[in-house]
């Protein structure tokens, strides 16, 4: 299926911390729009305020990258799906870290982003390959489970299910629906109720 996730690669972003939760992700006045549309600009707002210019998102070296290197209970707190969907709208593609809050990961599967997780050791040592050479890529293949930074490899891990939906592509609902329309067209010709409205 096109929506196969199988490998990830691009630049990396570091954001140290642990317990970063979906409040600073994406605060919650930000939750009232109807679309998720131009949820990207807003991510980790009130940090990028208090930081002046100086959070990982505002400064110049990770910009179009599509690597997030996070560290422990990443995403904690409640489980606003706006969190990933400012994360996503921002330009991420995958994320990296040491462990992840268990809603917030499956509202990353939803939407095909996959949360991949690493030893402590490794992602520090990605975190600190990145902020030394910002232009680095960084290289996930989801099947093999390794990351690759420059001369840096290391195993990861991710859930059977969600790697099974990720690699698959089944994490798509739509695009399921879409691959299988004759049948749909198929099943909703037998349902007598799409027939009333005829």
């Amino acid at each position: 299926m096109v929506s196969e996730v199988k490998t990830v690669t691009g630049r990396g972003i570091p954001l140290v911390g642990n317990d970063i939760d979906t409040d600073r992700i994406i605060p919650a006045r930000f939750l009232r729009c109807v679309t998720f549309d131009g949820l990207g600009a807003q991510v980790f707002a009130d940090d990028r305020v208090q930081l002046q210019g100086q959070h990982p998102f505002d400064l110049p070296q990770y910009q179009s990258a599509t690597v997030l290197i996070v560290n422990g209970n990443f995403g904690c707190g409640s489980s606003r799906e706006h969190a990933p969907q400012a994360i996503a709208k921002w330009g991420i593609q995958a994320i990296i870290g040491e462990s992840f809050a268990e809603i917030f990961f499956g509202n990353c599967v939803a939407i095909g982003i996959p949360c991949i997780t690493a030893d402590p050791s490794v992602t520090s040592q990605l975190q600190k390959r990145v902020e030394a050479d910002p232009q680095l890529e960084v290289l996930i293949n989801l099947e093999q489970l390794k990351v690759q930074c420059g001369s840096f490899e290391a195993e990861i891990t991710m859930p059977s299910g969600a790697h099974q939906m990720l690699t698959s592509g089944t994490w798509d609902a739509c695009g399921q629906l879409v691959s299988q329309a004759d049948q749909v067209r198929a099943t909703a010709a037998k349902l007598p109720y799409v027939a009333w409205s005829r």
